[in-house]
Protein backbone atom coordinates (compact mmCIF):
# COMPACT_ATOMS: atom_id res chain seq x y z
CA UNK A 1 0.00 0.00 0.00
CA UNK A 2 1.22 3.68 -1.22
CA UNK A 3 0.29 7.23 -0.56
CA UNK A 4 1.34 8.57 -3.60
CA UNK A 5 3.55 10.99 -2.54
CA UNK A 6 6.86 10.59 -4.32
CA UNK A 7 9.62 10.27 -2.60
CA UNK A 8 12.17 10.69 -4.84
CA UNK A 9 12.81 10.23 -8.74
CA UNK A 10 14.57 7.95 -10.32
CA UNK A 11 15.78 7.66 -13.66
CA UNK A 12 15.63 4.07 -15.60
CA UNK A 13 19.35 3.02 -16.51
CA UNK A 14 19.05 -0.39 -18.28
CA UNK A 15 16.03 -2.52 -19.46
CA UNK A 16 17.00 -6.15 -20.53
CA UNK A 17 14.17 -7.72 -22.16
CA UNK A 18 14.08 -11.15 -21.98
CA UNK A 19 11.38 -13.95 -22.69
CA UNK A 20 8.63 -13.31 -20.82
CA UNK A 21 9.34 -9.82 -19.59
CA UNK A 22 11.64 -7.31 -19.02
CA UNK A 23 14.49 -6.61 -16.52
CA UNK A 24 14.14 -2.60 -15.37
CA UNK A 25 17.03 -1.15 -13.43
CA UNK A 26 16.36 1.99 -11.76
CA UNK A 27 19.28 4.70 -10.59
CA UNK A 28 18.04 5.58 -7.00
CA UNK A 29 19.38 6.93 -3.84
CA UNK A 30 16.15 7.54 -1.38
CA UNK A 31 14.34 5.07 -1.57
CA UNK A 32 17.08 2.04 -1.47
CA UNK A 33 17.81 3.61 2.43
CA UNK A 34 15.95 0.59 4.29
CA UNK A 35 15.21 -1.75 0.97
CA UNK A 36 15.99 -5.27 0.23
CA UNK A 37 15.88 -8.04 -1.93
CA UNK A 38 11.85 -8.98 -2.31
CA UNK A 39 10.94 -4.92 -1.04
CA UNK A 40 7.97 -3.25 -2.62
CA UNK A 41 8.66 -0.35 -4.79
CA UNK A 42 6.47 1.83 -6.96
CA UNK A 43 7.80 2.71 -10.03
CA UNK A 44 5.20 5.75 -11.58
CA UNK A 45 2.67 3.83 -9.67
CA UNK A 46 3.32 0.16 -10.04
CA UNK A 47 4.21 -1.82 -7.57
CA UNK A 48 7.34 -3.71 -8.50
CA UNK A 49 9.86 -6.20 -6.75
CA UNK A 50 12.99 -5.40 -5.97
CA UNK A 51 15.14 -8.78 -7.31
CA UNK A 52 18.93 -7.31 -7.56
CA UNK A 53 20.49 -4.18 -5.53
CA UNK A 54 23.86 -2.28 -6.69
CA UNK A 55 25.50 0.60 -5.82
CA UNK A 56 23.27 3.63 -6.17
CA UNK A 57 20.43 1.55 -8.60
CA UNK A 58 18.12 -1.72 -8.20
CA UNK A 59 16.00 -3.72 -10.52
CA UNK A 60 13.05 -5.26 -10.45
CA UNK A 61 11.40 -8.20 -13.03
CA UNK A 62 8.28 -6.74 -14.96
CA UNK A 63 6.36 -9.41 -16.58
CA UNK A 64 4.82 -9.16 -19.91
CA UNK A 65 0.87 -9.02 -18.35
CA UNK A 66 2.69 -5.60 -16.03
CA UNK A 67 4.02 -4.20 -19.37
CA UNK A 68 0.95 -4.45 -21.50
CA UNK A 69 -1.05 -3.33 -19.08
CA UNK A 70 0.88 -0.28 -17.88
CA UNK A 71 2.97 2.71 -19.41
CA UNK A 72 6.07 0.70 -18.18
CA UNK A 73 6.48 -0.93 -21.50
CA UNK A 74 7.23 2.41 -23.26
CA UNK A 75 10.29 3.08 -20.92
CA UNK A 76 13.62 3.99 -22.34
CA UNK A 77 17.13 4.38 -20.72
CA UNK A 78 17.58 7.94 -19.32
CA UNK A 79 14.04 8.28 -18.59
CA UNK A 80 12.64 9.86 -15.16
CA UNK A 81 10.48 7.35 -12.75
CA UNK A 82 8.85 8.57 -9.64
CA UNK A 83 9.69 5.87 -6.83
CA UNK A 84 7.99 5.19 -3.74
CA UNK A 85 8.20 2.87 -1.13
CA UNK A 86 5.11 1.11 0.81
CA UNK A 87 3.80 3.30 3.70
CA UNK A 88 4.69 2.19 7.51
CA UNK A 89 1.52 1.61 9.43
CA UNK A 90 3.19 4.50 11.78
CA UNK A 91 3.30 6.83 8.70
CA UNK A 92 0.84 9.99 8.31
CA UNK A 93 -1.59 9.59 4.84
CA UNK A 94 -0.24 12.29 2.85
CA UNK A 95 -2.00 11.56 -0.11
CA UNK A 96 -4.13 8.75 -0.58
CA UNK A 97 -4.73 4.61 -0.56
CA UNK A 98 -2.78 4.33 -3.69
CA UNK A 99 -2.16 0.00 -4.02
CA UNK A 100 0.32 0.31 -6.80
CA UNK A 101 -2.27 -2.08 -9.45
CA UNK A 102 -2.63 -0.01 -12.37
CA UNK A 103 -5.99 0.08 -13.51
CA UNK A 104 -5.02 1.56 -17.14
CA UNK A 105 -2.90 3.45 -18.99
CA UNK A 106 -4.01 7.20 -19.81
CA UNK A 107 -2.17 10.32 -22.16
CA UNK A 108 -0.91 13.76 -21.21
CA UNK A 109 -3.27 16.03 -22.80
CA UNK A 110 -3.44 19.92 -22.72
CA UNK A 111 -1.43 21.47 -19.86
CA UNK A 112 -2.36 25.02 -19.03
CA UNK A 113 -0.16 27.40 -16.64
CA UNK A 114 -2.75 29.29 -14.31
CA UNK A 115 -1.89 32.62 -12.34
CA UNK A 116 -1.53 31.35 -9.45
CA UNK A 117 2.04 29.34 -10.77
CA UNK A 118 0.06 25.95 -10.94
CA UNK A 119 -0.58 24.12 -14.07
CA UNK A 120 -4.13 22.28 -14.85
CA UNK A 121 -3.25 19.19 -16.75
CA UNK A 122 -5.56 17.28 -19.11
CA UNK A 123 -5.32 13.41 -18.52
CA UNK A 124 -7.10 11.54 -21.54
CA UNK A 125 -8.75 8.53 -19.79
CA UNK A 126 -10.06 5.09 -21.35
CA UNK A 127 -13.41 5.86 -20.99
CA UNK A 128 -14.16 2.33 -19.06
CA UNK A 129 -11.82 4.21 -16.09
CA UNK A 130 -14.24 6.94 -15.88
CA UNK A 131 -16.70 5.77 -14.02
CA UNK A 132 -14.62 5.36 -11.10
CA UNK A 133 -13.31 9.21 -11.45
CA UNK A 134 -15.30 12.05 -9.61
CA UNK A 135 -14.69 15.70 -9.62
CA UNK A 136 -12.80 16.67 -6.67
CA UNK A 137 -12.18 12.84 -5.92
CA UNK A 138 -8.69 11.39 -5.63
CA UNK A 139 -6.67 9.47 -8.55
CA UNK A 140 -3.25 8.56 -8.79
CA UNK A 141 -1.23 9.58 -12.07
CA UNK A 142 2.10 7.79 -12.85
CA UNK A 143 1.91 7.14 -8.84
CA UNK A 144 1.13 10.95 -7.70
CA UNK A 145 -1.70 11.17 -5.48
CA UNK A 146 -3.84 14.27 -6.94
CA UNK A 147 -7.31 15.70 -7.05
CA UNK A 148 -9.63 15.65 -9.63
CA UNK A 149 -10.28 19.53 -10.55
CA UNK A 150 -12.75 18.86 -13.71
CA UNK A 151 -13.88 15.46 -15.55
CA UNK A 152 -15.25 15.43 -19.07
CA UNK A 153 -15.92 13.16 -21.93
CA UNK A 154 -12.50 12.14 -22.86
CA UNK A 155 -10.97 12.18 -19.42
CA UNK A 156 -10.34 14.68 -16.20
CA UNK A 157 -8.40 17.55 -15.33
CA UNK A 158 -5.77 17.73 -12.38
CA UNK A 159 -3.98 21.07 -10.79
CA UNK A 160 -0.70 20.79 -10.32
CA UNK A 161 1.35 22.83 -8.06
CA UNK A 162 4.94 23.63 -8.74
CA UNK A 163 6.64 21.53 -6.37
CA UNK A 164 4.99 18.61 -7.68
CA UNK A 165 5.96 19.27 -10.95
CA UNK A 166 9.31 19.56 -10.00
CA UNK A 167 9.90 16.71 -8.74
CA UNK A 168 7.78 14.51 -10.29
CA UNK A 169 7.98 12.93 -13.91
CA UNK A 170 4.09 15.34 -14.79
CA UNK A 171 7.07 18.34 -15.03
CA UNK A 172 8.51 16.46 -17.95
CA UNK A 173 5.93 14.45 -19.73
CA UNK A 174 4.78 16.44 -22.50
CA UNK A 175 1.95 15.91 -24.71
CA UNK A 176 0.77 12.91 -25.33
CA UNK A 177 2.89 10.95 -23.17
CA UNK A 178 1.47 8.01 -21.72
CA UNK A 179 0.39 7.93 -17.69
CA UNK A 180 -0.41 5.12 -15.62
CA UNK A 181 -3.75 5.76 -14.02
CA UNK A 182 -4.81 3.76 -10.64
CA UNK A 183 -8.30 5.05 -9.46
CA UNK A 184 -9.74 5.54 -6.08
CA UNK A 185 -9.72 1.79 -4.60
CA UNK A 186 -13.28 3.07 -2.82
CA UNK A 187 -14.93 3.34 -5.84
CA UNK A 188 -14.53 -0.32 -7.31
CA UNK A 189 -15.55 -1.44 -4.31
CA UNK A 190 -19.03 -0.19 -4.59
CA UNK A 191 -19.51 -1.16 -7.67
CA UNK A 192 -18.88 -4.50 -6.91
CA UNK A 193 -21.05 -4.18 -4.07
CA UNK A 194 -23.71 -2.63 -6.05
CA UNK A 195 -23.37 -5.61 -8.81
CA UNK A 196 -23.20 -8.61 -5.95
CA UNK A 197 -26.79 -7.25 -4.63
CA UNK A 198 -28.40 -6.82 -7.39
Amino acid sequence: MFTGIVEELGRVRRIVVREGGARIEIDASVVLSDSGIGASIAVNGCCLTVVELGGGWWAADAVTETLDRTALGSLRAGDPVNLERPVRLADRLGGHLVQGHVDGVGAIGARDPLPDGSTRVTIEAPRRLLGYVVEKGSIAVDGVSLTVAALHDEGFDIAVIPHTLAVTTLGTKEHGAPVNLEVDVLAKYVERLLHASA
